[in-house]
């Protein structure tokens, strides 16, 4: 018989090794003990597994449901158990506490020593063959934890019944649980050191969760390992036309529920449907999804994650959202996911205080509490953190097949003191600012990406003057693909915003970028964080009446598109919303039954599609080559012109924006070669709901008159407030 204080230990969940306990064990003198925890069971019997004998009845210890038989052999034999329980119901079971550890010695080396890249893999629960039974494997990291348990909707959430088993060489608890099948809800119930239960924990591995404010897991299958695309890695590429349409799933599109009439969430399958042939008939080549992991709070719009391995269960499960990115990637478009590594919530089912101690969040607040979101941030600086992180990215490019991950928040990461005064914060060990270890986990991640998925691509969205984001690790710089241009976004929002009678005093904030453009790769991003927060909508930005308004938006759009870099664009900007973005409910689709709003739709479409045809608008984002101003001192006429080149000299596009409501007849500009310049784009067409003002037929003929510094010239009628591009035709 079992010692009587492991017994006590085994009925009050408090037993750090409960292995060692239950299930069979050698009892000495030719004797074998057979050991059970069935809390309300009447009787237990032990029945051989093939034939189904009984081998004996188990006697009761404990009046809380120890049992235990005793049997004359030196070899556990192949059994189940007949459980009958107060009820008078009969179950044959299986003993979870006669099959061996689940982990590999190699996997328990690899995550003991924090390298393991694809931890997603055997911890969490999974379903899984053991001993040729079937059932669920549960791994959770817990190193300081007395005792783990696994507690679910197939256990009655009973601490007592599946405790743990501990691996000591990389603090991981473990158990195999026969029967336990895909849709299981189950969290961990783990004890402090010093015995302290604390709040049941969601897995932080989790493939699936309950819906909100449940906040169970939710055993998943695995989505299968797919192959590399050459297609994707040239779509993605530096050189690739990428305009980014910019979702939040939620508030995109309702749809109205059959059933009940009321407006609900659209399914992955529904957004498959409607999202991707939207965006197919836009023209943009990528959607980034504001964070799809699972989160408990609307309001964050999913920048406060509890689950990192979980679609939001909001849409459907995950292999919804693997059809939905299939959808996209049948439809050419690719998928780039919000990640969030910079932080994570303080909600007592997360991360927090994990074990009962500050597992993954830095202990002191000055490092590991973020007090503009009051969240807590990643102890980057341990190895099995970094595991968690990286490992996530490579299961979202992995095993649901998206095209990239846009890393929110980084210059959050990259320095000790972001957004905290004097004293609130603790120096590197070299005295200075700099967060050292979010640095080292940047370029690891960035690192792992490239080598493990080369087709996918890392997006930054970085404030500051960090230098070389987008360079590579090798190079000294952080390794990512892409950086969002903020500087870009700020300086030019706040040109356009000005009442055009004052714009040539701040010329210079639309010429400004052009003087870093080159010093990385960017994207020009105007986001959901432009409009929302009293911003108001990107319509309501612009100065003057209503015609006014959309005839700004229409020259500011065009600029965008002709100026250097990558597209990025905030649903519901596309058509000129009017009202701030409110993550509670769908945009304004109605007002696509005005025609100055369906005129901006079309307009963004045709600068899409311009965009793709055109080589000279995308080929040489990131290279000086690709791009020459015409003239950027015209402040007095709020006139920028410039030219920009594809990889072919040959090709090149024109560009001619004017910001103010002036109509400029007998414009001369220079242009470097001679032969037809055709208006392929005029953001003042009747078609965009413009004033109709343009060159005569579309069309001019170069002259031999010098102007600019070109040899050569040509007479444009430039509309007001609009933005025109030229195609040079030889």
């Amino acid at each position: 018989m079992s010692h009587a204080n492991d017994i006590e230990l085994i009925c009050s969940a408090r037993h750090g090794d409960p292995f060692a306990v239950l299930g069979p064990h050698a009892s000495g003198k030719g004797k074998m003990a057979i050991r059970g925890f069935f809390p309300t069971a009447k009787s237990v019997h032990v029945l051989e597994r093939s034939s189904g004998a009984a081998l004996g009845s188990m006697k009761k210890l404990h009046p809380d449901g120890f049992f235990e038989l005793k049997l004359n052999a030196t070899t556990s034999p192949s059994y189940r158990l007949d459980v009958v329980w107060d009820s008078g119901v009969s179950t044959v079971l299986e003993d979870p506490y006669r099959f061996g550890p689940v982990l590999g010695e190699m996997d328990v080396w690899l995550l003991g020593e924090g390298t393991h890249l694809r931890p997603y893999e055997i911890l969490g629960a999974n379903q899984c063959q053991h001993d040729g039974i079937e059932g669920t494997s549960f791994a959770v990291w817990a190193p300081n934890a007395s005792s783990v348990s696994v507690v679910g909707d197939f256990n009655f959430w009973d601490s007592r019944r599946h405790p743990m088993r501990l691996r000591r060489e990389c603090g991981v608890w473990e158990i195999f649980l026969p029967g336990v099948g895909m849709g299981a809800k189950y969290k961990f119930e783990i004890r402090s050191r010093d015995g302290h239960v604390l709040p049941a924990r969601s897995d932080p591995y989790a493939r699936q969760a309950e819906l909100r404010p449940a906040t169970a897991s939710v055993v998943a299958p695995m989505p299968a390992l797919l192959p590399s695309s050459p297609t994707r890695r040239d779509a993605n590429g530096l050189n690739a036309p990428i305009s980014i349409y910019e979702v939040h799933l939620g508030s995109w599109r309702r749809v109205v529920d059959a059933a009940t009439g009321e407006q609900r969430w659209p399914t992955w399958d529904e957004m498959a449907h409607m999202l991707v042939a939207y965006c197919e008939d836009m023209g943009f080549t990528h959607l980034e999804l504001l964070p799809i992991t699972e989160h408990p709070f609307d309001g964050s719009w999913g920048y406060q994650p509890v689950g990192m391995y979980a679609p939001t269960s909001r849409f459907g499960n995950a292999d919804g959202f693997s059809r939905f990115v299939a959808c996209c990637h049948a439809a050419g478009i690719g998928v780039i996911l919000d990640w969030v590594p910079a932080h994570f919530p303080t909600d007592a089912h997360g991360l927090g205080n994990f074990d009962g101690t500050h597992l993954y969040e830095y202990a002191d607040p000055r490092e590991g509490f973020h007090n503009d979101w009051n969240t807590l941030i990643y102890n980057l600086g341990r190895t099995e953190v970094r595991n968690f992180l990286i490992g996530n990215g490579l299961y979202w490019l992995e095993r649901h097949g998206v095209d990239g991950l846009r890393v929110d928040a980084v210059a959050s990461m990259l320095y000790r003191d972001y957004s905290r005064k004097h004293g609130e914060w603790i120096p590197n060990k070299d005295g200075g600012r700099e967060n050292l270890e979010a640095i080292a986990f940047l370029k690891r991640m960035n690192e792992v990406v490239g080598a493990e998925r080369p087709e996918a691509i890392t997006l930054a969205e970085e404030s500051t003057a960090f230098p070389a984001v987008s360079r590579p690790t090798y190079s000294g710089g952080l390794g990512f693909h892409f950086k969002w241009n903020m500087g870009w976004m700020h300086d030019t929002l706040q040109y356009i915003e000005r009442d055009p009678i004052y714009r040539k005093h701040h010329h210079g904030e639309m010429t400004f970028g052009m003087v870093y453009a080159f010093n990385e790769n960017f994207v020009l991003p105007i986001s959901h964080d432009e409009v929302v927060h009293g911003k108001g909508s990107l319509l309501a930005k612009m100065p003057g009446d209503r015609w006014q308004q959309m005839a700004n938006l229409r020259a500011y759009l065009g600029f965008m598109f002709g100026h250097p870099g990558k597209k990025l664009l905030f649903m519901g900007c596309e058509f000129a919303q009017e009202k701030e973005w409110d993550h509670d409910q769908s945009l304004d689709w109605h007002l696509l039954d005005h025609p100055q709003h369906a005129g901006v739709q079309k307009l963004v479409r045709d600068l899409n599609h311009l965009y793709k045809r055109c080589g000279a608008l995308h080929q040489r984002d990131f290279n000086p080559s690709g791009f020459e101003w015409i003239d950027h001192a015209d402040a007095d006429h709020s006139v920028l012109s410039f030219i920009r080149y594809g990889d072919d000299a040959s090709t090149f596009i024109v560009v001619v924006c004017n910001f103010t409501p002036t109509v400029r007849p007998d414009f001369r500009l220079g242009v470097p070669q001679p032969g037809e310049y055709r208006e392929c784009l005029n953001t003042d067409s009747a078609h965009y709901g413009g004033s109709n003002v343009g060159t005569p037929f579309g069309s001019t003929t170069a002259e031999r008159r010098k102007w600019n510094g070109k040899s050569h010239s040509i007479v444009l009628t430039l509309p007001p407030l609009a933005t025109v591009m030229l195609e040079w035709k030889a």
